[in-house]
């Protein structure tokens, strides 16, 4: 399949989380370096749904987690913002964030709360929320090392970040 027909149907597919103004706001934050929230979080969602649909997984839920995943909506290196350990503590607040934007299956929360395992967070219970936690595991390699720079998929995937409120 086209690389240009397979990046419409993802964005198709997730339209709605994609105007979202949560989902949006994440390209506010840096994840990694240069990287912000949204572009790693596109990047591990278009993979994941790219593997699970090669390997018959629920591809669908492997993207809504993937792109939910770090939805903590915070700035993570001000310790204010955060009670502990963001490492520990994120995938609990991106939970309770997706919760308020959309209904959850079991298995998007799981993936969600797992992305993390086995540094913290829950045990994967799916093989989407192992696929996807092997994913984001990847791309923060590869956005950490710059081997790749996701604002690319972002760009052509069309998703605008919500612009900063005023000062």
């Amino acid at each position: 399949m086209d690389k240009n027909v397979r990046e419409r149907e993802f964005v198709e597919l997730m339209r709605e989380l994609l105007e979202s103004d949560q989902v949006r706001m994440m390209g506010r934050w840096r994840h990694h370096g240069p990287v912000t929230t949204l572009d790693h979080s596109l990047f591990v969602a278009y993979n994941a749904y790219r593997m699970a649909r090669w390997f018959g997984m629920d591809a669908l839920a492997a993207a809504r987690g993937g792109l939910l995943h770090d939805l903590y909506l915070y700035d993570s290196k001000d310790k204010s913002a955060h009670p502990g350990n963001q490492c520990f503590d994120h995938p609990r607040f991106a939970a309770r964030n997706a919760e308020k934007i959309t209904a959850l299956s079991p298995k998007e929360r799981n993936i969600i709360l797992s992305h993390m395992w086995p540094l913290g967070g829950a045990l994967p219970r799916s093989k989407e929320a192992w696929l996807v936690d092997l994913v984001d595991t990847v791309c923060a390699g590869l956005e950490l090392t710059r081997a790749y720079r996701p604002h690319r998929l972002r760009e052509r995937l069309g998703v605008r970040p919500l612009a900063a409120a005023a000062t």
